[in-house]
């Protein structure tokens, strides 16, 4: 794998809470290249869902395209409805997603808003969200560079949150406890701390 050949030592937690069923997956996103990194350490049976300008990125583009990526639009509107259709009828049928819920990558360490889409297709389609945080990446994988550089990432698979669980009544409780459970593992700080529409 290209991150051992560049000397990047990658630690895995948490296997073990992945549900044996189809679910998703909603993780923070601090370099271009996380898809290709948790595509080789997620199980096979996950897509991945990126937003449509990675399309002009060759080698991601390539990568992503390989495992049966979902590209999605985010500045048509028309588009980026039809896109969200596709995803809940992918969910409902029983594929497992993997979404950056952040929708792109920031220069500033932190963990800024999450965008909508994974908690309304969990909400809609009844499967359980599963927060994931990656760490180190940042500074391993620099935004906007394809090039690995020596030192260590940490992928922590964290507790799943149930179809049952009170804050799939709104899907805006259920990205907050999402957030939470990330930033509680996290080595970067809260982007939204102190603002009061989270």
């Amino acid at each position: 794998m290209v991150f051992t050949l560049a000397g990047v030592h990658v630690k895995v937690r948490g296997y073990e809470k992945l549900p044996a069923g189809h679910c998703i997956v909603v993780a923070n996103h601090a370099s271009i290249v996380d898809g290709v990194l948790l595509q080789g350490f997620l199980p096979p049976r996950f897509s991945f869902v990126i937003k449509g300008e990675m399309q002009r990125i060759p080698g991601i583009s390539f990568l992503m395209r390989r495992v049966g990526s979902k590209f999605v639009e985010r500045f048509d509107a028309s588009g980026s409805a039809r896109d969200a259709r596709h995803l809940l009828r992918a969910a409902s049928a029983g594929e497992s997603l993997t979404f950056f819920a952040e929708g792109t990558v920031i220069s500033q360490p932190g963990l800024s808003r999450f965008r909508a889409g994974a908690f309304v297709a969990a909400i809609k389609a009844s499967v359980p969200i599963v927060p994931l945080a990656i760490s180190g990446s940042r500074q391993v994988l620099l935004a906007h560079t394809l090039l690995p550089r020596h030192g260590h990432l940490r992928i922590d698979i964290l507790n799943p949150v149930e179809p049952s669980h009170q804050a799939f009544a709104d899907r805006k409780d259920l990205a907050e406890l999402s957030r939470q459970r990330i930033l509680e593992v996290l080595d970067e700080p809260d982007l939204l701390a102190g603002k009061t529409d989270a």
